[in-house]
């Protein structure tokens, strides 16, 4: 038996209608939909669903880029310009 890639969570696609794709198709261009939850392919109001020339393009997330300010290469908090926390000895008796 075939080893299997494991699931990942949150997988989505969006439907990336073709030349001649029909105004339903349209409607969801740049939507992404989790793959559990997107409807097949022709979608209901297909102009076209015998030759429909749509098709899925797959995302591993359904997020789109750096979503903080660290990950842009900013401040996470630019209003504190001082740490806050202590780094001396920890709480347990195990902590240096």
């Amino acid at each position: 038996m075939a080893a299997r890639s494991p699931r990942l969570r949150f997988h989505c696609v969006s439907i990336v209608a073709g030349a001649r794709g029909c105004a339903a198709a349209k409607s969801l261009k740049d939507v992404r939909l989790l793959s559990a939850e997107a409807p097949r392919l022709p979608l209901a109001g297909c102009d076209h669903p015998d030759a429909c020339p749509c098709i899925y393009r797959h995302f591993d997330d359904r997020r789109r880029g750096p979503r903080r300010a660290a990950d842009e290469g900013g401040l996470a908090d630019p209003w504190s310009a001082t740490e806050r926390r202590h780094f001396g000895r920890g709480r347990r008796a195990t902590d240096p």
